[in-house]
Protein backbone atom coordinates (compact mmCIF):
# COMPACT_ATOMS: atom_id res chain seq x y z
CA UNK A 1 0.00 0.00 0.00
CA UNK A 2 1.48 3.55 -0.75
CA UNK A 3 -0.67 5.37 2.06
CA UNK A 4 -0.18 5.13 5.93
CA UNK A 5 -2.03 6.45 7.97
CA UNK A 6 -0.97 7.65 11.32
CA UNK A 7 -2.90 9.89 14.42
CA UNK A 8 1.08 10.39 16.09
CA UNK A 9 1.55 10.68 19.83
CA UNK A 10 0.86 14.50 20.98
CA UNK A 11 -1.88 15.33 18.72
CA UNK A 12 -5.70 14.16 19.56
CA UNK A 13 -6.73 11.08 18.10
CA UNK A 14 -10.18 11.64 15.92
CA UNK A 15 -12.26 8.68 15.09
CA UNK A 16 -13.23 10.16 11.88
CA UNK A 17 -9.81 11.12 10.36
CA UNK A 18 -6.29 10.71 10.78
CA UNK A 19 -3.83 13.60 11.61
CA UNK A 20 -1.51 12.40 8.42
CA UNK A 21 -0.76 10.07 5.97
CA UNK A 22 2.76 9.20 4.90
CA UNK A 23 3.10 8.21 0.95
CA UNK A 24 5.19 6.22 -0.21
CA UNK A 25 4.74 5.64 -3.80
CA UNK A 26 6.05 7.59 -7.23
CA UNK A 27 2.74 8.52 -9.13
CA UNK A 28 0.51 11.78 -7.33
CA UNK A 29 -3.03 12.11 -8.83
CA UNK A 30 -4.57 15.27 -7.93
CA UNK A 31 -8.67 14.91 -8.39
CA UNK A 32 -10.63 17.69 -9.24
CA UNK A 33 -13.59 18.14 -7.22
CA UNK A 34 -16.29 15.56 -7.22
CA UNK A 35 -19.30 16.83 -6.88
CA UNK A 36 -23.37 15.12 -7.13
CA UNK A 37 -23.65 14.19 -10.39
CA UNK A 38 -23.61 10.88 -12.36
CA UNK A 39 -21.79 9.38 -15.24
CA UNK A 40 -24.15 11.06 -17.37
CA UNK A 41 -23.79 14.51 -15.67
CA UNK A 42 -27.23 14.43 -13.63
CA UNK A 43 -28.15 15.62 -10.60
CA UNK A 44 -28.37 13.09 -7.62
CA UNK A 45 -29.33 14.03 -4.13
CA UNK A 46 -30.67 17.46 -4.91
CA UNK A 47 -31.67 18.99 -1.34
CA UNK A 48 -30.00 16.16 0.10
CA UNK A 49 -26.39 16.42 1.70
CA UNK A 50 -25.84 12.89 2.89
CA UNK A 51 -26.45 11.79 -0.55
CA UNK A 52 -24.53 14.73 -2.41
CA UNK A 53 -21.52 13.59 0.18
CA UNK A 54 -22.30 9.54 -1.06
CA UNK A 55 -21.90 10.58 -5.06
CA UNK A 56 -19.01 12.52 -4.71
CA UNK A 57 -16.87 9.84 -2.99
CA UNK A 58 -18.35 7.71 -5.19
CA UNK A 59 -17.06 9.25 -8.31
CA UNK A 60 -13.47 9.79 -6.54
CA UNK A 61 -13.20 5.70 -6.74
CA UNK A 62 -14.22 5.63 -9.97
CA UNK A 63 -11.52 8.20 -11.12
CA UNK A 64 -9.00 6.58 -9.42
CA UNK A 65 -10.11 3.01 -10.81
CA UNK A 66 -9.76 4.97 -14.44
CA UNK A 67 -5.53 5.56 -13.82
CA UNK A 68 -5.22 2.56 -11.84
CA UNK A 69 -5.75 2.92 -8.36
CA UNK A 70 -8.54 2.52 -5.39
CA UNK A 71 -9.45 4.45 -2.21
CA UNK A 72 -6.88 3.19 -0.07
CA UNK A 73 -4.12 5.08 -2.18
CA UNK A 74 -6.07 8.60 -1.25
CA UNK A 75 -3.77 10.78 1.00
CA UNK A 76 -5.65 13.70 1.72
CA UNK A 77 -9.10 14.93 1.15
CA UNK A 78 -10.84 18.38 1.26
CA UNK A 79 -14.95 18.70 1.61
CA UNK A 80 -16.25 21.70 0.98
CA UNK A 81 -19.53 22.04 2.32
CA UNK A 82 -22.46 25.38 1.16
CA UNK A 83 -23.65 26.72 4.44
CA UNK A 84 -21.78 24.52 7.08
CA UNK A 85 -23.23 24.48 10.50
CA UNK A 86 -21.73 21.82 12.94
CA UNK A 87 -25.45 20.41 12.88
CA UNK A 88 -24.56 18.68 9.21
CA UNK A 89 -22.02 16.81 10.54
CA UNK A 90 -24.54 13.87 10.71
CA UNK A 91 -25.58 14.16 7.62
CA UNK A 92 -21.53 14.24 6.54
CA UNK A 93 -21.11 11.18 8.11
CA UNK A 94 -24.12 9.33 6.34
CA UNK A 95 -22.88 10.29 3.18
CA UNK A 96 -19.41 9.24 3.59
CA UNK A 97 -20.67 5.75 5.86
CA UNK A 98 -23.06 4.95 3.01
CA UNK A 99 -20.06 5.55 0.62
CA UNK A 100 -17.85 3.67 2.47
CA UNK A 101 -20.30 0.71 3.28
CA UNK A 102 -21.20 0.37 -0.84
CA UNK A 103 -17.52 0.12 -1.17
CA UNK A 104 -16.32 -1.77 0.98
CA UNK A 105 -13.49 0.99 2.61
CA UNK A 106 -11.98 2.31 5.00
CA UNK A 107 -13.37 6.40 4.62
CA UNK A 108 -10.86 7.58 7.34
CA UNK A 109 -8.36 9.86 6.13
CA UNK A 110 -6.66 12.88 6.67
CA UNK A 111 -9.32 15.57 5.70
CA UNK A 112 -9.72 19.20 5.59
CA UNK A 113 -13.65 20.72 6.44
CA UNK A 114 -14.25 24.11 4.85
CA UNK A 115 -17.37 25.61 5.03
CA UNK A 116 -17.76 28.02 1.63
CA UNK A 117 -20.96 30.20 0.31
CA UNK A 118 -21.48 28.73 -2.81
CA UNK A 119 -19.81 26.02 -5.14
CA UNK A 120 -20.71 26.01 -9.04
CA UNK A 121 -24.09 25.17 -9.32
CA UNK A 122 -26.62 26.57 -7.51
CA UNK A 123 -27.85 22.84 -6.72
CA UNK A 124 -24.47 21.63 -5.37
CA UNK A 125 -24.23 21.17 -1.61
CA UNK A 126 -21.11 19.50 -1.28
CA UNK A 127 -17.49 19.22 -3.27
CA UNK A 128 -15.05 16.35 -2.42
CA UNK A 129 -11.38 17.14 -3.59
CA UNK A 130 -8.51 14.17 -3.36
CA UNK A 131 -5.13 14.05 -3.78
CA UNK A 132 -3.52 10.09 -3.85
CA UNK A 133 -0.42 8.44 -4.34
CA UNK A 134 0.13 5.31 -6.56
CA UNK A 135 3.06 2.95 -7.27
Amino acid sequence: MTVTLVNPDGLPKPDVYRQLSIATGSKLVFLAGQVARDAQGRRVGEGDLAAQVEQAYLNIVTALAGVGGSFDDVAKLTVYVVEWTPDKMPLLGEGVGRAAAKLGVDPVKPITLLGVAALGKPDLLVEVEATAVLD
